[in-house]
């Protein structure tokens, strides 16, 4: 069975290669505008099922893994930051502070239901001094992680504490979830 991954990121790559399938990258061409009052879980949920289904659609005979996810502070989703001002103002709203993280995954294949799962990850930041930032984000530069942090690399000495079910999820893609909707469609895991 072919297993694609709907997306281009090297950090849902190497989760995914954790798992030792054979498998592709494409990249989904789909907009990933929050719509109007959509809440981060469901916006996280929508993309995943979304690059999933673009993919999906070009390699038909193919499984699709599908997966986004979206840091949310009060309520309101924080995108990738792109450049070091953004992700200096994002670490300095977050310092003390909990965010959300919302993982969603979604596998689909040829004649199956799509299915999905989200997870949740709890960090509680510490409190960081603006030198302390800029001195991570110049180090680290991760202007193309939701939250602007690598938690498996140095980002993980800016919180307190993490609470999830799923160490991965925080990375990009849970593999918990994702192993187990893989063995439900038939794949061969230990």
């Amino acid at each position: 069975m072919q297993l694609i991954l709907a997306s281009t990121s090297p950090y849902r790559r190497e989760l995914l290669g954790r798992l030792r399938l054979p498998f592709d990258t494409a990249r989904p061409e789909a907009d990933e505008a929050a719509l109007p009052g959509e809440t981060p879980a469901a916006l996280a949920g929508r993309l995943a099922l979304l690059k999933a289904d673009v993919v999906a659609a070009t390699h038909p005979d193919a499984w699709v893994i599908g997966s986004d996810q979206v840091a949310e502070l009060d309520g309101a989703p924080l995108g990738k930051p792109g450049h070091r001002q953004a992700a200096i103002a994002q670490l300095g709203a977050m310092s003390g502070r909990e965010v959300h993280f919302r993982t969603a995954v979604a596998l689909t294949g040829p004649g199956n239901p799509t299915r999905m799962v989200l997870d949740t990850t709890t960090v509680r930041f510490r409190s960081l001094t603006a030198d302390e930032i800029s001195r991570y984000v110049d180090a680290e530069q991760p202007f193309d992680c939701a939250g602007s942090f690598k938690a498996e690399a140095l980002g993980i000495t800016l919180f307190e504490s993490i609470h999830s079910t799923d160490p991965t999820a925080l990375v990009g893609l849970p593999l918990i979830a994702t192993a187990r909707l893989l063995r439900e469609a038939g794949f061969l895991l230990p």
